[in-house]
């Protein structure tokens, strides 16, 4: 795939009039060489970088993710050439494809923050290219409710805290009005967000690929990028086959396939963000933010033939989350979580990879139904089906107050064309065109 891949580069480059910076038995190289691994455990990654293959490129985004496919897209219709690499066999296999599948209205974020600023601007942005572009979407509303009078002041902050960040159409309202909306709902007060909505992620994510496509982006999946280093004041990005990463003994180095050489190169990698950074040799340590990941559980609902709601329906956040809410698809399907379990010991390898447990237990619904009953009291024992699992990257960990998007470039950590995404959860989704157009915006040369 990775032979294939700088093999259409190189064939766009020459269709264009652009000679290639290195010569295409580079490529060739690629394919001739099954194991570059030097039998001397004690040779650097980076030492065994300089004695292969490199390639120059304009663009290079980590992560074919939702994010990073907006942003090869916005970099592409910028006139820049893009490559796009990921270690999985195709786009959109993580985060991206295990999550609530909402666009959110900005409410929850501390005024002037990252994640409200976005939010707020990649909302306006992804409503609008769903209806130029034909994307099933649906802005169906959300109330968020108090179950108990000592929520209230906790609903009033979130009401305020919406208004700041520019958040039109929020209106407090009472029980009776929130059960004439929704007649299986209980609560004592409710926060009304008429600007909030669903999305079908896989077709986003497929027109964004598209759109790039046409626009000189080049995508090479099962190709993992294992580290960096530098050389002056540019970064040599090392790449390797995943398929020679799956049965790699950690007892020895990784040693890459291929150094790419690139004007920009944006680490959209998600899960493994943090641990590639880590990689990235002459990056300075301090700059690189801890990561924890937060495991979250969906169950569907079955045994019922009426949906019992029609909008999101969401409690009071909580710690690590907001908490195990009602999510509708388009399809009409009924969704209760996520949940949060703190997962540790993750290798780096095993990030790179997305080798997490995204099972789902069944006995972990005893969790959700005292949980789910405290606004949804007529839900049934037995109506909770396992449904799918997901990984929140995270840069706040248990009982820490969460931390802000971390869009980081040459400003913080002194390499050029380096822009590091740390910490791309929820609203990573709804947040998606506006961070590429942030990064694009900003550190476009």
């Amino acid at each position: 795939m990775m032979k294939n891949a700088f093999e259409c580069l190189l064939r766009k480059r020459n269709s264009k009039g652009i000679l290639p910076s290195s010569s295409s038995s580079s490529v060739r190289c690629i394919a001739q060489k099954k194991n570059l691994c030097s039998s001397s455990t004690t040779q650097t990654q980076t030492a065994a970088a300089r004695t292969v293959p490199r390639e120059r490129v304009e663009c290079v985004v980590i992560g074919a993710g939702v994010v990073g496919l907006a942003v090869a897209r916005e970099l592409a219709l910028r006139g820049r050439e893009v490559l796009v690499l990921d270690s999985a066999p195709t786009f959109g296999t993580a985060t991206s494809s295990r999550n609530s599948e909402v666009i959110h209205a900005g409410i929850y974020y501390p005024p002037n923050s990252l994640k409200a600023i976005l939010c707020v601007r990649g909302r306006e942005m992804l409503y609008k290219y769903c209806s130029v572009h034909n994307i099933p979407h649906k802005q169906i509303g959300k109330l968020i409710v108090a179950t108990g009078a000592s929520e209230i002041p906790k609903l009033d902050d979130l009401m305020n805290r919406g208004i700041q960040n520019g958040v039109d159409g929020l209106r407090k309202i009472e029980a009776s009005e929130a059960k004439r909306m929704e007649p299986e709902l209980q609560c004592v007060k409710a926060l009304l967000s008429p600007a909030s909505g669903i999305v079908d992620t896989h077709s986003l994510m497929l027109s964004l690929v598209g759109e790039a496509e046409s626009h000189r982006t080049t995508f090479s999946y099962n190709t993992t990028v294992i580290g960096a280093h530098l050389e002056g004041n540019r970064i040599y990005v090392h790449v390797s086959e995943t398929k020679h990463l799956e049965n790699w003994n950690v007892r020895n180095l990784l040693h890459p396939e291929l150094v790419l050489i690139p004007e920009l190169v944006v680490n959209s990698t998600g899960l493994s963000a943090t641990a590639l950074a880590n990689r990235f040799d002459g990056l300075h340590s301090g700059v690189v933010p801890s990561g924890y990941y937060a495991r979250g559980c969906y169950f569907t609902l079955s045994n019922t033939r009426f949906r019992p709601f029609n909008h999101l329906i969401y409690p009071i956040p909580e710690d690590g989350g907001l908490g195990v809410h009602v999510t509708l698809d388009l399809d009409g399907q009924v969704r209760f979580g996520p949940d949060v379990e703190w997962i540790e010991g993750i290798d780096d390898i095993s990030s790179f990879l997305n080798r997490f447990d995204y099972s789902v237990c069944v006995n972990r619904s005893k969790r959700f139904y005292p949980e789910i009953r405290k606004y949804y009291p007529n839900l049934k024992d037995g109506s909770l089906e396992p449904g799918y699992a997901g990984i929140r990257p995270k840069l706040s960990g248990p009982r820490q107050s969460p931390v802000d998007f971390l869009i980081q470039g040459e400003d913080a950590h002194g390499v050029p064309g380096l822009v590091n995404l740390f910490g791309i959860e929820s609203p990573g989704l709804t947040s998606s065109l506006a961070i590429a157009e942030h990064i694009a915006s900003r550190y476009l040369k």
